[in-house]
C-alpha cells in the first residue's frame, strides 16, 4: 500500500506540488504508524514465543516483562502466575522425592521399585546386601534375571502377594509385592523384611520354655521312678527262681529306659544352657585339623575321601574354641552320614575374608527340606532328635556369625563367615 502510494505521488504532474507535499506526510505518518503497529503486535509474539520456549526448557525461573499493552499485560500476569505456582510446585517436589529417596535408602528393609514391564527401576542399600546386586548391572534387569534363589522366588509374587522365604534354611524374610499411583501411571516396588532376628528370638524363647518344663517334670519324675525301680529289684530273691531272671530282666529294661529317657532331656538341656562364648585368639586351621582326625576314624566304615584345602600357615580367629569344635563336629557327623560308600568330605579355609566350608558329595538336601533345615529339632533321620543342627546354630549365631547349609550341584556346602581376625 505505501508502495502504489509512492508510486501514485511521483506520478502526479509538477503543477499539483501541495498534493504532492501532503501525500508524502501521510506516507510518512502511515509508516511511523505502521512501525508502532508492527512492534505492538511482533513484541509480544516475541514475549509469548520466549515463554513458550522457557516451559519447553523446564525452565521457571523465567518471568516475562509487562508491554504496557492492557489485554497482553493481563496474559503476560496470568502467565508469570502461572510459572510461579509450577516453579514452587517443582521445588516441593523435588524436596519430597529427596526425603522419600533418603527414607527409602535408610530403611532397613529392602525396597526395589519397578518398571511398567517388571524390570528393576532403582533399590536402596539394604535390597542390594540382601540379594546382592550391582548397582550399574542390576537396573533394567526383570527379577527372574537376577541369580540368587531370593530373587527367583520373588519374581512369583503377584501384585498385593506376600510371602515368608526362607533361603538356605538360615534366612528368613517376608516379601511383599505392592504398587501405587503416580500422576496417573501405576508402579510397583517390592519390600522386603529379614525376620531372622524376631523369629530367632520368638523360636528360642518358646523351645527354651517347653525344654524347661519337660527337664523338670521328666528328671523329676524319672528319678523318683528309677528309685522305686532299684529298691523293688532287691525282692527278686523272694520270688520263685524260674520268675527272678525275668523279674530282673523287665525291671532293668525300665530302669535303663529311665536313663536313656533323661539323657535325651539333658540333650535338649544342653541347647538352653549354652553359656556366652568365652572369645579368645585360636587358630582355625589347627582347630580343623583336629577334629578331622577326631572323625577320619568313624570315616573308615565308609572309606571317605577327606581333601584337607587349607589356606596357608596361620589362621588366627577370635572364637570359643569348645563351643566351635562341639558345632564343627556336628557338622562333620551331617556330612559323615550323607555321604555314601567312598565318598569325598572336602574342608576349605579362606583367609581374606576369613570363612570356612565343609562340603560333601552326597546325596544332597531335597528342595522341601532345605526350607527346614535350621528348624529347631528338625531331623530328616528316623530316630534322629534334630540336636546336632540346632546346637550349632546357637553357636554359630552366639559367635554372631552368617552360615548357609545348601546343595550346589552335585557338592553340599555348609558355609560359616563373619569371623574376627585376631590381633597379631
Amino acid at each position: 500500500m505505501h508502495l502504489i502510494l509512492l508510486l501514485l505521488l511521483v506520478s502526479l504532474p509538477a503543477e499539483k506540488r501541495p498534493v504532492f507535499v501532503a501525500g508524502e506526510l501521510l506516507l510518512v505518518l502511515s509508516l511511523a504508524a505502521s512501525v508502532w503497529l508492527y512492534r505492538g503486535i511482533s513484541q509480544p509474539a516475541k514475549l509469548i514465543s520466549s515463554g513458550i520456549e522457557a516451559i519447553k526448557d523446564q525452565d521457571f525461573n523465567s518471568r516475562l516483562v509487562l508491554t504496557g499493552h492492557t489485554e497482553m499485560d493481563e496474559l503476560i500476569g496470568v502467565y508469570n502466575q502461572m510459572i510461579d505456582q509450577l516453579r514452587e510446585e517443582r521445588i516441593k517436589q523435588s524436596e519430597k522425592n529427596h526425603v522419600l529417596d533418603k527414607l527409602i535408602q535408610a530403611s532397613p528393609a529392602g525396597i526395589i521399585m519397578l518398571e511398567e514391564n517388571n524390570r528393576i527401576s532403582t533399590f536402596n542399600k539394604a535390597a542390594a546386601q540382601m540379594m546382592q546386586l550391582d548397582s550399574l548391572s542390576s537396573k533394567g534387569m526383570a527379577l527372574a534375571e537376577i541369580p540368587g534363589q531370593l530373587a527367583q522366588e520373588i519374581s512369583k509374587l503377584g501384585n498385593g502377594a506376600s510371602s515368608i522365604i526362607t533361603i538356605n534354611g538360615s534366612a528368613i524374610y517376608k516379601c511383599q509385592k505392592a504398587h501405587f499411583v503416580d500422576l496417573g501411571y501405576s508402579h510397583h516396588f517390592i519390600l522386603i523384611e529379614e525376620l531372622n532376628d524376631e523369629i530367632y528370638k520368638k523360636e528360642k524363647s518358646a523351645y527354651e520354655k517347653v525344654i524347661r518344663i519337660m527337664s523338670h517334670e521328666t528328671n523329676n519324675s524319672i528319678g523318683a521312678i528309677n528309685s522305686i525301680l532299684s529298691t523293688v529289684i532287691q525282692f527278686k530273691d523272694q520270688l520263685h527262681p524260674s520268675n527272678r531272671v525275668d523279674y530282673e530282666n523287665a525291671l532293668n529294661v525300665a530302669i535303663n529306659r529311665n536313663k536313656a529317657l533323661t539323657e535325651v532331656i539333658s540333650n535338649f538341656a544342653e541347647v538352653v544352657k549354652l553359656p556366652e562364648p568365652q572369645l579368645q585368639k585360636h587358630d582355625l586351621n589347627q582347630l580343623l585339623n583336629s577334629v578331622q582326625l577326631l572323625m577320619e576314624a568313624a570315616g573308615r566304615e565308609k572309606a571317605v575321601n577327606w581333601e584337607l584345602q587349607l589356606c596357608p600357615g596361620e589362621l588366627w580367629l577370635m572364637m570359643d574354641s569348645i563351643q566351635m569344635e562341639q558345632a564343627l563336629i556336628n557338622i562333620f557327623k551331617n556330612a559323615l552320614e550323607a555321604v555314601q560308600m567312598q565318598g569325598t568330605i572336602r574342608i576349605e579355609s579362606l583367609r581374606e575374608p576369613a570363612m570356612l566350608c565343609i562340603s560333601d558329595n552326597g546325596s544332597g538336601i531335597p528342595g522341601e527340606i532345605s526350607q527346614q533345615l535350621f528348624t529347631p529339632f528338625f531331623s530328616t533321620k528316623k530316630n534322629g532328635q534334630g540336636i546336632g543342627l540346632t546346637l550349632s546354630k546357637e553357636i554359630l549365631l552366639s559367635h554372631q556369625l552368617s552360615f548357609s547349609l545348601q546343595t550346589e550341584g552335585e557338592w553340599t556346602n555348609f558355609k560359616i563367615a563373619g569371623f574376627s581376625e585376631a590381633e597379631e
